[in-house]
């Protein structure tokens, strides 16, 4: 009967650390082995990159930040776009926002792709490709705020860039917003 127990204790162990492997193999990826950006110009559509966390995803347009079921469905393709602000190249504010993580089950380099937004730094530079022009950002502050503050939503007359995440990782108790302004304000051409 022990012999038993003692080979089950075994099962369980193993079958708990091959748990403990699926649920954090996504995340330890992103930082143990950091995808390769490729060149921008092999890929079409509106794409943002932050060399410094090595991001990249594709950004999709005019999403509802306020309608749940059209942003998770959003957000499993790339960043989210809120509908009524500014694209690039356009007057006003470019607000973006994405999942710093998901359930273990539903993880994939898209619904984490802001999981090291909190690394950014004022001066750090950030990157949006749409219809192959370049138009860049530099970071000039890193706020945290609670769930019910959209005051920044709501005023996008200023033009910058602001990216929104929820943080601590791995809940929704606060967003992270990282607020950047253009660089220049002439294009950069490839």
């Amino acid at each position: 009967m022990s012999r038993v127990f003692y080979h089950l204790g075994n099962l369980l162990i193993i079958l708990s650390l091959l748990g403990f492997s699926y649920i954090f193999y996504p995340i330890a990826r992103i930082y143990l082995f950091p995808p390769t950006i490729q060149p921008i110009s092999t890929q079409k559509g509106i794409f943002l990159t932050i060399p410094k966390i090595r991001a990249r995803a594709p950004i999709i347009k005019n999403v509802n930040p306020w309608n749940e079921t059209e942003y998770s469905q959003a957000l499993k393709k790339g960043i989210a776009h809120a509908l009524g602000t500014a694209l690039p190249g356009e007057k006003g504010t470019v607000f973006l926002f994405a999942h710093s993580s998901g359930a273990p089950w539903d993880i994939a380099w898209y619904n984490t792709i802001f999981l090291r937004l909190g690394e950014l730094q004022k001066g750090d530079s950030i990157e949006i490709n749409k219809d192959g022009k370049k138009y860049l950002f530099e970071v000039r502050e890193k706020k945290e705020v609670w769930p019910n503050e959209v005051n920044y939503l709501l005023g996008t007359k200023k033009d910058q860039l602001i990216l929104q995440t929820c943080t601590p990782i791995g809940t929704s108790l606060k967003r992270l917003l990282i607020f950047a302004e253009p660089l220049d304000l002439h294009v950069v051409k490839k």
